[in-house]
């Protein structure tokens, strides 16, 4: 006779004011970070193990990512009721320059099985990992663009100095009018 699986049970997360999301269960906190690097310990910059004692904070691209796929229950802190995937997404839109494609992207490196960290401290939407932050480092920054958007020649440099200063490849991202995101790398060349 075959044992039914014992579905795992979802992680609890709050949304707080200044659309913060946090798992306050340190041991929840530790699973989710310990599955795939979601979020960041408060207070702990470079954690040594995926085990720790502090609450976890997630971005707005990750706790959406983690609803869809039904690994946490969100709930709002000034009220105390379960937030919906669509009530999130809302909410990011409205913080977020352009959230949906770059959620969009996000969703998709995910899928591929990818790392993703935020990239701000390289200048990018998102610094990608083949194993994890503290394992490897980042061998690609990602910065999402809108479907049409130019970039003028002095961006296109900066951003391909910044990520060779770095030892990283420099991804431009964006998604087309059929919702696929399209991935374009610059590799510099000394003449």
């Amino acid at each position: 006779m075959e044992t039914p699986q014992e579905t795992p049970r979802k992680k609890r997360a709050e949304l707080i004011p200044g659309n913060r999301v946090i798992v306050w269960n340190p041991e929840e906190g530790s699973q989710l970070y310990a599955e795939k690097f979601y979020g960041q310990p408060l207070g702990i910059r470079k954690p040594k193990s995926p085990q720790f004692t502090r609450p976890l904070e997630l971005s707005l691209h990750e706790a959406l990512y983690l609803l869809e796929k039904e690994k946490i229950e969100l709930t709002d802190a000034t009220d105390n009721h379960a937030i919906t995937k669509d009530e999130l997404e809302k909410k990011a839109e409205q913080t977020y320059i352009d959230f949906k494609t770059k959620y969009t992207v996000y969703r998709d490196l995910r899928e591929k099985g990818k790392i993703v960290r935020p990239g701000l401290k390289f200048g990018a939407d998102f610094s990608i990992y083949e194993h994890g932050p503290g394992i490897d480092h980042a061998p690609l920054i990602v910065s999402v663009v809108p479907q049409g958007t130019q970039l003028s020649p002095i961006e296109t440099v900066r951003a391909g100095r910044l990520a060779t200063s770095v030892r990283k490849k420099f991804v431009v991202a964006t998604v087309g009018p059929t919702g696929e995101p399209k991935y374009y790398m610059f590799t510099w060349h000394k003449p």
